[in-house]
């Protein structure tokens, strides 16, 4: 369980967040959204001890994380952000052992049974076991995604961090990393990620943390979330919310009578346009 105190996070001389008080408990899902900019990685960053705290403190299992050694925090926290490494030469299964570091002095590296079964393990969680042998740099977007969620299971962590774990991925695979992360709760793990998709927070999520205004706007379950108004103050825009046939909430940003028209009028004056060019004689 990880729990935050008065946290407050600076970057420079710069107060980024202040106030935070949450509780991330242990099988929890939590999606954390917010506008670019307002401190989500740094957040994640500072959970796990890699971005100092500028007060506060953070707990992990009712000890303070400052008070961890640095292996011991790697072995109990992974923080998975795949745009930070460029590990393009590697293949698939070398690139999952680099989760393994954790469980080694840092002059001792090499592989034991209990690493190999780790490995293995990881990449069959994630459907890449017949991929081992593959470079990393022939992988496509999905595929890679999938490495690096394998990398941090590997680690063998009880919380996983990620940082836009499914960003610039289409709809199908998106999902598809989502429903795995999501299957690591039924394992006691507890998995936190920074989103930019609404829906997929709402129907993934246990939890939505909402970040805006320097603080910590609203931390519910999604239903409470889209009530609570937090979504159109973190964003600055108005929301609408229904409910799909399969019971799943979704938000739309708001669409005035103005901006209708508007559409509408350039979608006739575009069928003219067409119209013309397919009719010289018009």
């Amino acid at each position: 369980m990880i729990e935050a105190r008065d946290l407050e996070i600076a970057i420079g001389q710069r107060l980024l967040l202040r106030r935070l008080n949450f509780t991330i408990h242990r099988g929890e899902f939590i999606a954390i959204l917010g506008r670019n900019g307002v401190g989500k990685t740094t957040l994640l960053r500072t959970l796990c001890g890699l971005h100092p705290t500028a007060a506060g403190e953070i707990n992990l299992d009712g000890r303070q994380l400052a008070s961890y050694a640095r292996q011991q925090r790697a072995r109990a926290i992974a923080y998975v952000a795949s745009d930070e490494m460029m590990l393009e030469m590697l293949r698939v299964r070398e690139l999952v052992a680099n989760g393994r570091y954790a469980h080694h002095r840092w002059f001792d590296w090499s592989e034991t049974a209990e690493d190999g079964a780790a490995i293995s393990s990881a990449l069959e969680a994630v459907g890449m076991s017949e991929f081992s042998d593959r470079l990393f740099a022939t992988l496509s977007s999905g595929e890679r995604q999938r490495c690096w969620v394998a990398l941090g299971l590997a680690q063998e962590p009880q919380v996983l961090l990620l940082d836009e774990p499914t960003s610039h991925l289409d709809v199908h695979v998106a999902h598809d990393i989502l429903r795995l992360l999501r299957d690591q709760r039924s394992r006691g793990k507890s998995v936190v990620c920074v989103l930019h998709e609404m829906n997929e927070a709402l129907e993934f999520a246990d939890r939505i943390f909402i970040l805006g205004d320097g603080t910590l706007l609203a931390a519910a379950g999604p239903s409470e979330i889209v009530a609570s108004g937090a979504l159109e103050r973190a964003y600055g825009i108005g929301m609408e919310a229904l409910r799909s046939r399969s019971g799943a909430i979704r938000v739309f940003p708001s669409v005035t009578a103005d901006a209708i028209s508007t559409a509408y009028s350039a979608t006739q004056e575009a069928h003219r346009a067409l119209g013309d060019r397919s009719n010289p004689q018009r």
